[in-house]
């Protein structure tokens, strides 16, 4: 049963059709006062809340009624509804326990699509990924419990359709996370559509994401689909969201409120069914606070977040993840496979790998391709690094790891940027803003 309430009698009694179309049962309260007693009296699945009754403008009264909600079902997802001008209240009740918040007037299948993602999120019912065998890991590697509890939360999510933010330091695998959410949700025969929002300019981002028509600009010499377009149906993965332009923060905002857009020379809205997952290595509610992205933006982006741990905190998958290197590389090269000795693997699990997995990649790859024997030993494996710890003491932010990793890569590849950047998997321009930011400047060589 899902409880409406709303002090509107039209829009309780559009919603209760709406909703009893879909299939549910409804029941609807006016005011506060019905709303906590038809909670206390049978607890609903769901609440859908209006933010704003008529005898009060500031929202206030929608908040309390929220935390009351909260008080006496705390498990039931209540999804918000607000007018644009009120997004700062609908931030505001997301930190208070909301589910998601709905801008009037409202889309339906939007509305419908965020209500059947809440109820099959508390359902519980989903299948755990250690123990359902039709989970397309997607070539993740790996059993450490770490890995295992992530792989979870993936399992569970993977069939709702639920944004996700995926955070964690560089390397540690988080566009291979999102393909095994998109790979295990229904979604998994549309397009799984990957932007690096780090390498892409401000002046680019309409014309990449939403397309443009024919002259819409001096350069526009044929029609072009954007991003959302060709991702329509599917999955759209926002890599590096931290790095996205404050103005275009806004414009992308609108779309994953809206689910429409405009192409670039174009006065047709055009519409849009994708899921959106994003994912990070910046601290992003450090940003928000500094005011350098939007709080609204941050919480429509982080309905679920998945947090990926770095390779030192699952160093039982190490020695799992170079064989499979090893193999690939051999592979690759035509060599042959060379067998490796239990002390260089417990050598390579004794380091933390500031660079995480990609730079594990790395090492091995070097140590396969200099080998000239058919065995790799510890001294085959040329680590030369140190510690977070040793590094950074008292730092363990996102953000100083992230120094930490690009300072290591850089000395690594002595100061070149265009070896650095691939290493790190970044765009040049992307690399020369962190280098910049961390005040690197001096790691970096003449010869670039």
């Amino acid at each position: 049963m899902i409880l409406i309430i709303d002090d509107d009698a039209a829009i309780r009694t559009s919603l209760t059709v709406l909703l009893k179309r879909a299939g549910y049962t409804t029941r609807a309260a006016s005011n506060p006062e019905e709303a906590i007693a038809e909670v206390r009296r049978k607890v609903p699945q769901l609440a859908l809340l209006d933010m704003n009754f008529s005898r009060f403008t500031t929202g206030d009264e929608g908040l309390t009624l929220l935390r009351q909600i909260k008080i006496f079902a705390p498990s039931v997802p209540v999804i918000l509804m607000t007018g644009w001008a009120s997004i700062d209240l609908a931030v505001a009740g997301i930190k208070a326990g909301a589910f998601d918040f709905i801008a009037k007037p409202w889309d339906n299948a939007r509305l419908l699509d965020s209500i059947a993602t809440a109820l099959k999120l508390v359902s519980g019912d989903r299948a755990d990924a250690g123990t359902n065998a039709t989970f397309d890991r997607r070539g993740i590697i790996g059993r450490d419990p770490a890995l295992e509890k992530v792989l979870s939360t993936v399992a569970r999510i993977a069939p709702t359709n639920a944004s996700v933010l995926i955070t964690g330091e560089s390397g540690t695998g988080k566009e291979l996370i999102a393909e095994a959410i998109h790979y295990n949700s229904n979604r998994r025969g549309k397009p799984f559509v990957k932007v690096n929002l780090g390498g892409m300019p401000p002046t680019l981002f309409e014309s990449e994401m939403f397309g443009h028509k024919k002259g819409a600009f001096t350069d526009a010499v044929a029609d072009r689909a954007g991003r959302f377009e060709i991702a329509d149906g599917g999955t759209i993965f926002l890599d590096e969201i931290g790095e996205l332009d404050m103005n275009c923060q806004v414009k992308l905002l609108r779309v994953l409120q809206e689910r429409r857009f405009e192409p670039l020379g174009s006065s047709k809205t055009q519409t849009v069914d994708v899921r959106v997952i994003c994912a990070t290595n910046a601290d992003l509610p450090r940003m928000v606070a500094e005011k350098r992205f939007r709080e609204d933006l941050f919480y429509r982006i982080n309905l679920i977040t998945v947090e990926l741990p770095p390779l030192r905190l699952r160093r039982g998958d190490i020695a799992a993840l170079a064989d499979h290197f090893i193999a690939g590389i051999c592979n690759d090269s035509g060599l042959k496979k060379p067998a490796v000795t239990a002390e260089a693997y417990r050598r390579l699990s004794s380091f933390d790998f500031p660079g995480n997995i990609r730079e594990l990649k790395n090492i091995v790859e070097r140590a396969v391709l200099v080998n000239s024997g058919d065995t790799l030993d510890a001294d085959s494996f040329d680590i030369n690094q140190a510690s977070p710890s040793q590094s950074s003491p008292g730092d363990n932010t996102i953000a100083g790891n992230e120094r930490l990793i690009i300072a290591s890569a850089l000395e690594r590849n002595e100061g070149n940027i265009s070896r650095t950047a691939s290493e790190l998997g970044l765009s040049r321009a992307s690399l020369y803003r962190r280098i910049d930011k961390y005040r690197l400047n001096k790691k970096v060589s003449d010869e670039n």
